[in-house]
């Protein structure tokens, strides 16, 4: 059976993702202590039948989650279950801003403020994510966006399956992608920005791409970083890595990371592999 251990940081997602599972047809179980893990997915596997798997939350509420939690994931695994422990992310001025927002006080400290109730929790969920196979930063990401992603993610990772790539434009201009896996840097590339006639266009129109792609550095670019992803992809996927965000920027994220997405889109669709878009930045240029 399929088990999910959802945890992260409290105003990070959880409760939004823990919805799409329920959904899905998860059987889901929010603060269950860790030592009934093993027992509550032997319940359902005797009994839920047509179950896809087990969602389990366990965060800073349980008091004891950090006591032997190694060993029982050990024993879940032992026991032939596919467990993959997913850990939501924020930065620190998000979550800030979260709380501010719902009026809540910080769960992790009975007194105390919400940017000290943040850092203890970090401290105590660090072991976690160590062992996180996915960590998902919501730090950009409203309710919907997070939804999508939660999809993507973890259903996406319901069967056997490739890899799913996630290839993302952005600006430096405007701060690199929380959630990259790989970040390649293309401002070496001639800039459609200085040429008049494609300045206002954005990388995704035929002439700013012609223009990016016929250009003596990026086939070289292109072959090589090509080359580099055959190694890379396959031996991310024997590690089992079922996700995997590669994020290409520019000065704006408008034209050359534009550009240079799509070509890859199409160079991974072709190899049958299961490819998400997104491009960041291109409408704020």
């Amino acid at each position: 059976m399929r088990v999910l251990i959802i945890t992260g940081l409290s105003g990070s997602g959880k409760s939004t993702a823990v919805r799409v599972l329920e959904d899905e047809g998860y059987f889901c179980v929010d603060n269950l202590p860790v030592l009934l893990f093993p027992t509550i997915i032997d319940l359902v596997q005797k009994t839920g039948e047509g179950v896809p798997g087990v969602a389990l939350v366990m965060d800073i509420r349980g008091r004891d989650f950090s006591k032997g939690y190694e060993k029982v994931f050990q024993e879940i695994g032992e026991s032939g279950h596919s467990i993959e422990i997913i850990y939501f992310d924020a930065t620190d001025e998000v979550l800030i801003r979260r709380f501010s927002e719902t009026r809540r006080r910080h769960p992790a400290l009975e007194s105390g403020s919400v940017p000290e109730g943040i850092r203890f929790e970090r401290e105590q969920l660090a072991g976690l994510r160590r062992l996180a196979t996915q960590v998902i930063d919501t730090s950009e990401l409203n309710v919907h966006q997070l939804k999508e992603l939660v999809q993507m993610r973890v259903m996406d990772g319901s069967g056997p399956r490739r890899m799913t790539i996630h290839l993302q434009s952005f600006g430096y201009r405007f701060g690199i992608p929380l959630e990259s896996d790989l970040v390649m840097d293309v401002r070496f590339l001639p800039n459609p920005y200085f040429v008049p006639d494609l300045r206002s266009l954005p990388g995704i129109d035929a002439r700013v791409r012609n223009f990016v792609l016929r250009q003596e550095a990026t086939s070289k670019f292109l072959e090589k970083f090509k080359e580099l992803l055959a190694f890379l992809v396959p031996a991310y996927e024997r590690e089992g890595k079922s996700y995997l965000t590669i994020a290409i920027g520019c000065t704006g994220g408008r034209h050359r990371s534009v550009a240079l997405v799509e070509e890859l889109r199409e160079s991974f669709a072709a190899q049958g592999v299961t490819v998400k878009i997104t491009h960041r930045d291109m409408e704020k240029g």
